[in-house]
């Protein structure tokens, strides 16, 4: 057996000292209670798809209920094999939490209406192959991810959704007359001050949890303003599943499907984006290999949920502030929640107990784990050389192009919808300008201070010209 086939499992008998803390198996009461955190604080994301999606095309409550029970049981499935990994095909062996990519809001609201789902799920399978075919020469990319260009893009990862918390917060209409309550705002207030004095008051396991304590102590603070509401866990069944191609056989239609490839791409973009965070925030290197892996999931994952009326997966952002704000990097964490999803597929009277959290609640623990997001981004960003203004430039351009959909979600509203799905998301746009920016800059044109570097590295024996400039571009 192999080292790395070894570490495919959990290792309780092998010393701690010689396994990376990523392998590290807690102990059980431990890692139901921070998979649990996991559970809650992605859960709020992990089911907004399915409800958006049903409520766009006007299905019955019992319908949406069922693609909520398939998205949860897909998001846990591939939540346990990013994490534990299968062979040397699946998995990015990573503290990784999936879930339903927003990215397909748009596009298979418009399939459905024009083609019909049977349509939506055909071109999903169609891009899950798309995506298993491709996984490799992606992964092959991450070359080209130095700290200046990773660390920009982790940065917008949390700048950008943090609109999304509040949402959670405020309401998503503006116009609305219960838009922006105090009562709301306070309550998610109170959660991030509670995150804020638990982790500096407490150390160990205490501070390790203090996410699910703050969510924990803010629902009863919202019960007791009376802004709980749990009566739609009695009117749940125990039990419910949708069971295997519940619209019938799937269609297979040109333009749906190259739509969905298209999504794919951005999947991949978001999803290595992601994992370049977790293993940032775990100090665990990331190859080409792990990272095709960790794709080849995406992949799959979009071609069982065709088959099981689900949706594609990707990594989840809040999971990954969570982890830098734990400093828990064990895998086996998250596969534990990947677990508890997968119950809840099967059981949604569980689900609703969990859907029953106040948004503003969810929205003050989901602002914090962002915010770590971006922070850790700065931090990656000051591995980057800024001698001189062409890497300023560089995430400049960058962060200003990615955070037009954040302030202005309508910007691209003119554009051709297969360039709205690219760019309307902050972190696909930012992706590819600080992509072509740092080629550009650090790899295709040799700038005088990269000249200058080279001449001195060969007048000492240094390495050829072309590792050189990619050194230097990576500094």
């Amino acid at each position: 057996m192999s080292l790395r086939q070894a570490t495919d499992r959990p290792q309780r008998f092998v010393p701690t000292s010689s396994r990376h803390p990523v392998d590290e198996v807690l102990p059980t009461p431990r890692l139901i209670t921070l998979g649990i955190q996991h559970l809650f604080i992605m859960y709020a994301g992990a089911v907004a798809v399915p409800l958006i999606v049903g409520g766009a095309l006007k299905l019955p409550t019992s319908t949406i209920a069922l693609l909520v029970s398939a998205d949860l049981l897909t998001s846990g499935i591939f939540t346990v094999v990013q994490s534990v990994g299968i062979s040397k095909v699946f998995g990015v062996r990573l503290p990784v939490v999936t879930g339903a990519t927003f990215t397909v809001l748009t596009p298979m609201i418009i399939i459905a209406q024009e083609y019909g789902l049977q349509a939506v799920y055909g071109a999903m399978i169609c891009s899950g192959v798309f995506g298993l075919l491709i996984a490799k020469p992606f992964s092959m990319l991450i070359r080209f991810f130095p700290p200046l260009v990773a660390g920009t893009v982790i940065t917008i990862i949390g700048l950008s959704l943090i609109g999304a918390d509040v949402s959670l917060i405020a309401g998503s209409d503006a116009t609305a007359k219960n838009y922006g309550q105090v009562s709301h705002i306070a309550v998610a207030a109170i959660v991030v001050l509670l995150i804020v004095v638990i982790t500096r008051a407490f150390r160990g396991f205490v501070g390790q949890i203090a996410v699910l304590l703050a969510i924990v102590i803010g629902t009863l603070v919202a019960w007791a303003m009376g802004m709980t509401d749990f009566s739609a866990v009695s009117g749940e069944n125990w039990v419910g599943f949708s069971g295997f191609l519940h619209f019938g056989a799937p269609k297979f239609e040109a333009a749906a499907i190259i739509s969905m490839c298209i999504v794919m791409l951005v999947t991949y973009t978001e999803s290595t984006a992601d994992m370049l965070a977790v293993a940032e925030m775990v100090d665990k290197e990331l190859t080409p290999n792990d990272l095709a892996r960790g794709l080849a999931t995406d992949g799959i994952s979009a071609i069982f949920g065709g088959f099981m009326n689900a949706f594609p997966d990707t990594s989840f952002a809040e999971n990954v502030g969570l982890v830098g704000l734990t400093k828990i990097r064990s895998r086996w964490v998250v596969t534990v929640c990947g677990c508890f999803l997968i119950i809840m597929g099967f059981i949604p009277k569980l689900g609703a107990v969990v859907a029953s959290i106040p948004d503003p609640v969810i929205g003050g623990a989901a602002t914090v784990m962002f915010a770590m997001v971006a922070a850790v981004g700065i931090r990656t960003l000051h591995k980057a050389s800024f001698e001189d203004n062409h890497n300023l430039l560089i995430v400049a351009v960058s962060l200003s192009i990615g955070m037009i959909p954040t302030v202005a979600p309508t910007f691209y509203e003119k554009f051709p919808q297969d360039f709205q799905v690219i760019f309307s998301s902050g972190i696909t746009s930012t992706v590819i300008v600080v992509f072509i920016l740092n080629l550009v800059f650090n790899h295709w044109v040799r700038t005088p201070q990269t000249e200058g570097a080279v001449d001195n590295a060969l007048r000492h024996g240094a390495v050829s010209i072309d590792k050189e400039t990619t050194d230097k571009s990576e500094a």
